[in-house]
């Protein structure tokens, strides 16, 4: 079924208060309406705007059919509609402008609804006590049950819900009550709690804090490597030379810890490990320095706008001891990556005499990194 989006935003929003209409103030740093159209990005839409609004709307960039609007939302509606007709358009979402925080689930849901009735629309059910009021004091109270707060999209075939609105005399709250007074059946879907029209001056600061917390992005990786023992006096762990009867065996100075966070840095940003970024055939990295993986490695999460909001490297091995050098493995790693101390943690663990670490024939080490979106 192909469907269209009619967003309402003709209105004057005198409520909201303000030098422009409460679809066009600003709502973390875009205009409210530049929210609305991102939440149905691909979809086909017309954006019903009122005339004087003409060069805002050409100033967001949008790929919407502009359209007039009328006195009322119900005009406003209606000029949506005609403008649809005769497309190939079957169904239509109808939407106001001034909800910018739907969602692709909440869209979803209505898809999923209109497919076995006339009509769909979100709802959240009141579970509030209601009361009357007049001068200031409560004059009675009202029975909740079965009633709903109601939302938009609302969710409609074109075709019956544009004869509903031709025929209805006018003054409707929503389109609901368009379509029920033409014996269209509506079905009602879970609403969202975030799904806030915004009404009031303090509903922008609800909605700020909403969309914080959408687009709070928390990447996780873990890292695995290692080193079998060789010849040698020393070995390289996160960076500090650490005295011992054996040497690592390696492409690189074989820094088992710095290689697992490295490729725990690469795997929250699904970039591979580090055999992708600097591959061993490659004779330039015979015997380099690991932090130079590892700076790289954070060096791309920060291209990318993630900062280490902590990471944890657990070394695995009988000897060397590790708790004597944790501290300065840990100041190590934090000034490679440029972070405090407190975000990196270095332990150590034996594996009780089992294994190839059990038996000393290497060390391996385990690490987790999580990058924040900044």
């Amino acid at each position: 079924m192909q469907t269209a989006v009619i967003i309402v935003a003709a209105g004057r929003g005198s409520r909201m208060g303000g030098e422009v209409p409460k679809q066009w103030q600003m709502l973390a740093g875009k205009p409210v309406l530049a929210h609305t159209l991102a939440a149905f990005a691909g979809m086909r839409v017309v954006l019903v705007i009122h005339p004087d609004d003409r060069e805002r709307a050409l100033a967001l960039g949008t790929d919407a059919l502009l359209v007039d609007g009328g006195a009322t939302r119900d005009a406003s509606v209606q000029a949506g509609l005609r403008a649809l007709e005769g497309t190939q358009v079957e169904a239509v979402l109808i939407h106001d402008g001034a909800r910018p925080l739907v969602s692709r689930a909440l869209i979803e849901r209505l898809g999923a609804a209109l497919q076995s009735h006339d009509g769909a629309a979100p709802a959240l059910v009141v579970s509030d006590a209601l009361w009357r009021g007049a001068g200031g004091l409560v004059s009675g109270t009202v029975d909740r049950a079965g009633l709903f707060r109601a939302q938009t999209p609302q969710a409609f075939r074109l075709a019956p819900i544009l004869a509903a609105h031709r025929s209805h005399p006018g003054g409707a709250a929503d389109d609901v009550e368009v379509a029920r007074a033409a014996g269209l059946d509506v079905a009602i879907v879970d609403g969202e709690e975030t799904n806030l029209k915004l009404t009031y001056p303090g509903d922008f600061a609800r909605a700020e804090a909403i969309l914080k917390g959408r687009e709070m992005d928390v990447r996780l990786g873990n890292g695995y490597d290692v080193h079998a023992f060789c010849e040698g006096d020393h070995v390289w762990l996160c960076g500090v030379k650490v005295p011992h009867g054996k040497g690592l065996l390696g492409h690189s100075d074989a820094d088992v810890g710095m290689h697992a966070l490295t490729d725990a840095i690469y795997g929250a940003l699904a970039e591979g490990d580090i055999g992708r970024h600097f591959p061993p055939s490659d004779p330039q990295w015979k015997g380099a320095a690991s932090h130079i993986f590892l700076a790289h490695a954070i060096g791309l999460a920060r291209s990318r706008g993630y900062e280490l909001g902590n990471c944890d490297v657990t070394l695995v091995c009988e000897r060397p001891k590790i708790g004597p050098h944790a501290l300065a493995m840990q100041a190590e790693l934090a000034r490679i990556m440029g972070v405090d101390e407190g975000r990196v943690s270095v332990k150590a663990t034996t594996s009780e005499r089992l294994g190839f670490t059990g038996r000393e024939e290497g060390i391996a080490a385990l690490a987790t990194a999580v990058l924040v979106k900044t």
